[in-house]
């Protein structure tokens, strides 16, 4: 897969891949049409085009009730990844029922987190969980803060890479762009995670923070860099990467706080 571009992964054999998984939990499943449907459909279109439109052929071939379809979904996607991978690995082609469930289950908040968080432990449901943010605000940063906590490592990423107020490829959260302190509590959470995955997303938030709201996100960092451990300090350093290259007074007088 390395050698090709990631569109073209999205393509008439992965939706042959999703038929073969998705036939045994769902006999009626069309899978000879599915797959014509896709072939034909999505030679001219980019990558996330690509997906969606295999996901509205999904939505054409599955129950018309949501819930059942999104349990045949679910049913279907095996075993949980044990990797710190993201979405261009062996389970991408998860990226589709992410996107199902991103346009099609809104009216069903419940239904959908269930799935969000399925999804995750395999590929991740950072960009199926926004519009579910904005439209349930409450219930949904409530999740994001549980899943904070949560044992399985994708799930704690996903608070914070869900989260993030300018995730590439997604539209900014306008919300944490306003009102920062709906995931400072996220963050603080995972601020000594042990996965780097974790880490990671956690520097690459606080990174967009600092963005829209710097005085914000540089008190955080200079909170946290007290007692700093060597993987937190690791953290920081890579939040404040685009400041210290800058040459950011600030940034470059906490550095040294943290070379200390």
């Amino acid at each position: 897969m390395a050698h090709k571009k990631a569109k073209l992964w999205f393509d008439e054999d992965l939706a042959q891949l999703l038929a073969d998984k998705l036939e045994p939990h769902y006999p009626s499943f069309d899978s000879k049409d599915f797959v014509r449907a896709v072939g034909e459909g999505v030679a001219d279109l980019e990558l996330k085009a690509r997906a969606e439109f295999i996901a509205d052929n999904l939505r054409e071939q599955l129950p018309d009730d949501y819930k059942e379809a999104v349990n045949i979904l679910v049913k279907s996607l095996g075993s949980e990844n044990p990797n710190e991978t993201g979405m261009f690995t062996e389970f991408y082609w998860v990226m589709p029922y992410a996107t199902f469930v991103e346009k099609y289950g809104l009216d069903d908040l419940e239904t959908s987190l269930r799935a969000i968080a399925e999804i995750t432990k395999r590929n991740t449901g950072e960009f199926a969980i926004r519009p579910f943010l904005e439209q349930y605000p409450d219930k949904a940063f409530e999740q994001m803060l549980k899943w904070s906590r949560d044992e399985n490592f994708h799930l704690r990423r996903l608070a914070s890479e869900g989260t993030r107020p300018r995730l590439p490829w997604a539209k900014k959260l306008d919300s944490v762009i306003e009102n920062p302190s709906l995931t400072i509590p996220i963050l603080e959470n995972l601020k000594d995670d042990p996965v780097k995955f974790v880490q990671k997303s956690v520097a690459n938030h606080l990174n967009d923070m600092l963005k829209d709201n710097y005085d914000d996100a540089m008190s955080v960092l200079k909170r946290w860099s007290q007692d700093a451990s060597k993987d937190r300090k690791w953290l920081i350093k890579h939040a404040l990467r685009k400041e210290l290259k800058k040459k950011n007074p600030e940034a470059l007088a906490l550095l040294e706080t943290l070379e200390k």
